[in-house]
């Protein structure tokens, strides 16, 4: 009889609670899919979780030594350095074969511990860049919810981790497999689109004081055709100066800054009314609904349709 693939969750001091519960429901065995999995800590006993409770370990990092699959869930604080033996025994379970994976922070032990050098990877969209900047040898991806490796795969922040470990079923056992787990757990087997879609809408928030009244104003005129002529003239400077500025603010261009700033006001009209998407785009001042889908798939890897039906009704 074949030994189940054996699943470790690794849980380190501030471990987040939906990060961990994920692998232990995806592979948990009562799937009947030949997985069996069990959760250590860099020593048996307590560990204390983000938040006013802790997880009991019966093993330490020894576990990894037998692991088919090691998952390291997030942690809180983000990015907080990993002890050297964890490094240790993720590099010597990655040595001998093991697929290592991680779920949202998670991936700054796998960085850490040096496992995504020369990798894409991806991490919680609030983290991303911070992740990009520790360690530039790894190209970070802040806009999907999974990146696969083959043995090395991260996700994004929190119920991504779903989707990761989702994935590794489809891959170890086939599409009907994560079907069936999916539907025990009352989830989609694969989402739409990426991790974009949830980044928060910030468009007119002011990064810099200098021209925070010129952004406003473009924000209260986005149906209209605005040019660089007319914004500098608001913001009385000439055309030269304020392109330099903007960009020192904003990180962007103005027309760059302008149409994300057409699509995040879409997407809160797609929240919030009813309006077809043809109406929606004659009012943020992208014409037509083909022009709005073209950006909206373009920046957010969804379209306006299976936005709405994501966050139609939110808050």
């Amino acid at each position: 009889m074949q030994r189940p693939h054996r699943v470790v969750v690794l849980v380190l001091d501030g471990a987040l609670p939906l990060d961990v519960g994920i692998p232990a429901e995806v592979f948990h065995p009562e799937t009947g899919f030949g997985y069996e999995v069990s959760a250590c800590g860099v020593t048996a006993g307590t560990v204390p979780s983000h938040g006013s409770f802790g997880y009991a370990v019966p093993r330490g990092l020894e576990a990894l030594a037998d692991a088919d699959t090691v998952v390291v869930p997030g942690y809180a604080p983000a990015g907080r350095p990993i002890p050297g033996e964890v490094g240790d025994a993720l590099r010597g379970a990655e040595a001998r074969g093991a697929r290592i994976a991680s779920i949202c922070y998670g991936a700054f032990a796998l960085a850490d511990a040096g496992l995504l050098d020369g990798l894409r990877a991806t991490t919680h969209w609030d983290a991303a860049e911070a992740l990009a900047e520790r360690y530039p040898r790894i190209t970070v991806e802040p806009n999907v919810l999974f990146v696969d490796e083959g043995s090395i795969l991260t996700s994004a922040g929190a119920a991504a981790g779903l989707d990761l470990c989702l994935h590794i079923v489809r891959r170890d056992l086939g599409v009907s497999a994560a079907t069936e787990i999916a539907r025990g757990l009352v989830t989609a087997p694969y989402r739409t689109g990426g991790q974009a879609q949830y980044l928060p809408k910030a468009s007119s928030a002011a990064h810099g004081e200098t021209l925070a009244a010129t952004r406003e104003w473009a924000m209260s005129r986005l149906d209209r055709q605005l040019t660089i002529a007319e914004l500098a003239e608001h913001a009385k400077m000439s055309p030269r100066t304020f392109l330099r500025r903007f960009a020192d603010e904003t990180g962007s261009t103005p027309l760059q800054w302008i149409l994300r700033a057409r699509v995040d006001t879409a997407r809160e009209l797609l929240e919030s009314t009813k309006l077809s998407v043809d109406r929606i785009a004659d009012q943020v001042g992208l014409g037509t609904g083909s022009n709005l889908r073209l950006h909206f798939r373009r920046l957010l890897d969804v379209s306006p349709s299976e936005y709405r039906a994501t966050f139609s009704g939110r808050s």
